[in-house]
């Protein structure tokens, strides 16, 4: 099925593409048809069975769908979306971040398909894509790694050996592992066993690589990653830091750039050290070279490298002033980059808070219908978000539902922005991380910078000020005022006017099958 829009628009003939379809869904999904829109090219959306009614869709110029609701028979489907390019006769495809953003196979398919894919090479991909291979380039390159295995490491035996030469406490990862998947943290050399053996049966089970290497675990280290991007010209560029070590279990919660703790002097030894690694692997378009950072010795690790557009990328944009999204696409037409190292300087401070569906303590997703939903307004705060009321979350993938971004000319700034922002926060029917972040925000370790990747795990408990509860109960009054008068009416009528009326406010559509 496909759909098409009434807000399709004629391509200027300076538009580096006239087509583009985005193979994601979503808030990513939504952040590049504004940013294609802006430059005057024409978008395609797809779709599963369970994202029909999604914001993303409604906002493209044309929809298609792809499949059934699980991602691996739609968004993973790289033959279908293929097919679905064709048909739209689109010239390029943004595949946003996760899903096939970092599939070489896909970006060959695009290749093959006389389509341009926006984003890295599919050399890039499989260069950094496997850990191990990745650390051999990067010590080539001259890019400080974690002492360690300087390979994977088969036994158990091998792996006494190399706790004996390093030292505990150890991790041992997976070399294709990612998200927090097949990683084990060993302090004791009893565990050393059954972690290794864990390690790498959740290597083969969710990726089809039982190989592990192992490394120093650094106590109590930051998360700090450093923005790149190169062009089919040869030049590369760093865009500064941002620190991402407000964490729990390898997932991102809270992003900030700069960061508050890291000594000026490291940062940009970090940023040189980023740009070799990028250039020695000839690297094109947007990516991210992620370090672990030690508190205590001011030493900083190559971690992995991200190739793809990050989450957080709205931060990094607020700070330099750069539109990522379109210099992606501009970099993909074989552009060189629009601006120099010399010509990008930091201003202000930006924090980024991941919004969820899901429970604010046990983090376990909240699935349902939105009930209610108001986006916070205001000066220097940005919104990507693909929530709105009726919109029903579902169950099939990342709990993520929107992210407010502010920034501010001090950190102290920005940080207060973002509790008034989230106060006016309201999302009723569904369970919201929205507590959690503004306890963090409030916690002194988050104010004087000094967390690091331990400060979730270590005696952390949401604890929602008498300030908080004051405004949520009339927010909760009310809402369960408005919520009561609606099922007076019946269900489908109710849903027709929440859903039908708000979309032909903006476009009326057509669809043809």
């Amino acid at each position: 099925m496909k759909t098409m829009h009434s807000h399709e628009i004629s391509t200027p003939q300076n538009a580096p593409f006239k087509k583009i379809l985005i193979a994601n869904r979503g808030e990513i999904a939504i952040r590049v048809t504004r940013a294609c829109r802006e430059l005057g090219i024409g978008t395609v959306a797809v779709f599963s069975d369970a994202d029909r009614e999604s914001l993303h869709v409604f906002l493209a110029d044309e929809a298609y769908h792809i499949g059934p609701s699980p991602s691996k028979e739609s968004y993973l489907n790289y033959k279908k979306i293929i097919e679905v390019a064709k048909a739209a006769g689109v010239d390029a495809i943004h595949p946003g971040y996760g899903f096939l953003s970092e599939n070489p196979i896909f970006v060959r398919a695009c290749k093959e398909a006389g389509i341009t894919f926006i984003g890295p090479t599919p050399e890039n991909m499989e260069s950094m894509g496997d850990k191990l291979s990745a650390k051999a380039l990067m010590k080539k390159a001259g890019v400080p790694l974690v002492p360690g295995s300087d390979g994977g490491v088969e036994t158990v035996e091998e792996a006494l050996a190399i706790v004996k030469k390093i030292g505990l406490p150890i991790i041992i990862k997976a070399t294709a592992g990612g998200g927090g998947k097949g990683m084990r943290v060993v302090r004791h050399e009893s565990e050393i066993e059954s972690a290794f053996r864990a390690c790498r049966s959740e290597g083969q089970n969710y990726f089809a690589n039982p190989t592990v290497y192992i490394e120093r675990f650094i106590n109590d280290p930051k998360h700090i990653e450093i923005q790149v991007f190169g062009d089919t010209h040869g030049n590369v560029v760093h865009l500064f830091e941002r620190e991402c070590s407000v964490q729990r279990r390898h997932q991102k919660i809270i992003e900030e750039s700069p960061s508050p703790s890291v000594p000026m002097d490291v940062k940009l030894k970090m940023g040189e050290a980023a740009v070799r690694a990028a250039k020695s692997i000839g690297y094109v378009g947007a990516g991210t070279i992620e370090f672990i950072f030690d508190n205590q010795t001011k030493e900083f690790f190559f971690m992995e490298m991200n190739t793809r557009l990050q989450v957080e990328h709205p931060i990094t944009e607020l700070v330099i002033g750069v539109d990522l999204v379109k210099e992606q696409i501009f970099v993909a037409k074989g552009q060189p980059l629009s601006f120099k190292q010399e010509n990008i300087k930091q201003k202000g401070h930006a924090i980024e808070a991941r919004i969820c569906a899901e429970d604010p303590t046990t983090y376990k997703p909240s699935p349902g219908q939105i009930r209610a939903c108001r986006h916070p307004q205001g000066p220097f705060l940005r919104i990507d978000s693909y929530a709105y009321p009726g919109y029903e979350v579902p169950i099939y993938y990342d709990p993520m539902i929107a992210k407010v971004i502010t920034w501010g000319d001090t950190r102290e700034e920005a940080i207060d922005r973002m509790q008034r922002a989230l106060a006016e926060f309201v999302l009723t029917g569904i369970k919201t991380n929205i507590v959690l972040h503004r306890t963090i925000l409030g916690h002194e370790k988050f104010l004087d910078g000094s967390y690091t990747t331990q400060f979730i795990e270590k005696n952390f408990e949401v604890l929602e000020p008498q300030m908080f509860r004051e405004v949520n109960d009339k927010v909760f009054l009310i809402a369960a005022a408005i919520t009561a008068f609606e099922d007076r009416k019946s269900k489908d009528v109710r849903r027709f006017n929440v859903r039908s009326n708000w979309r032909s406010l903006s476009r009326k559509i057509a669809l043809r099958t």
